[in-house]
């Protein structure tokens, strides 16, 4: 009797203490994040601020005096600088997000063990995987309004609105990189395929998506691989909005295809670390 007593105050517990739902078990894990980050900060200010501000000095600026084209070639902007900036910032939202779910990911799971500790208790992996990818939305936030910020007395930002509206977008870009890849990265054994992933992933659509360069100057069989990556879309989109050229049903498929990643990176990604952290 007094097993069955004990089995039911553990039952009770247990039921009090589980999460009501995927975001309040997310928000759990508020305190982990918050510490990490007051931590490590100051080594991401590079990483994050400097070094694409340098990039739109060097190739804005300096390279952007050079090149004199009609708006009509450059997608509607009035000089290279107003040209490769959205881009600039749209790749930073990708490249941040490579940084934030490859290595770190294997280590929670397989150096560290953090993620074990995290789902010890009523915590699932869903939860796990809501809080990591939130905090990768958050340092995409900083990162994008501090970059909005910073290139804005260069007049760069034709229209107030679309600088608004290019703030969240710069938040779905991350996720729609960081879902994707974050499944990829939980279900790995070893991090030697990291190496590629950087390599032959980010690399290439860093230069080769629409940032430095329409995507029309490519060859055609380029141009149509080129115009289905996700950060052409995300280039395109962010360009329209801070250019003030917004197109309504172009804006709209871009969205529509970010969105999907991310949906399709949420799935991708609970099957891979339930499997992984089973096995």
């Amino acid at each position: 009797m007094a097993q069955k007593h004990t089995q039911a105050e553990t039952r009770t517990q247990t039921q009090a203490t589980a999460p009501r739902g995927t975001i309040d078990g997310a928000l759990r894990l508020l305190d982990y994040w918050a510490t990490a980050y007051r931590r490590t900060w100051k080594g991401s200010v590079v990483s994050s601020f400097v070094t694409p501000l340098l990039y739109v000095l060097a190739m804005g600026v300096l390279l952007g005096g050079f090149v004199e084209a009609d708006p009509d070639t450059l997608e509607g902007a009035t000089s290279y600088l107003a040209f490769v900036v959205p881009g600039m910032i749209a790749a930073q939202s990708m490249t941040l997000v490579f940084g934030e779910v490859t290595y770190p990911v294997m280590g929670m799971i397989k150096w560290n063990r953090t993620y074990y500790a995290m789902t010890a208790g009523p915590l699932g992996v869903e939860h796990v995987i809501l809080a990591h990818l939130g905090f990768v939305a958050f340092r995409v936030a900083v990162s994008a309004a501090v970059f909005l910020a910073v290139v804005a007395p260069f007049g760069v930002h034709e229209a107030w609105w679309g600088v608004l509206l290019a703030f969240p977008v710069q938040v779905l870009i991350g996720l729609a990189f960081a879902a994707p890849i974050y499944a990829f990265s939980a279900g790995l054994k070893s991090e030697s395929a990291f190496s590629l992933v950087f390599r032959l992933g980010m690399i290439p659509l860093f230069l080769f998506s629409g940032a430095f360069f329409p995507v029309s100057n490519l060859d055609q069989p380029l141009e149509s691989l080129a115009v289905i990556t996700p950060l052409w879309h995300g280039v395109d989109l962010t360009r329209m909005l801070t250019l003030g050229t917004l197109e309504l049903g172009p804006a709209l498929v871009h969205v529509a295809y970010l969105g999907a990643l991310v949906v399709l990176g949420w799935w991708w990604a609970q099957r891979r670390l339930q499997r992984r952290m089973v096995v």
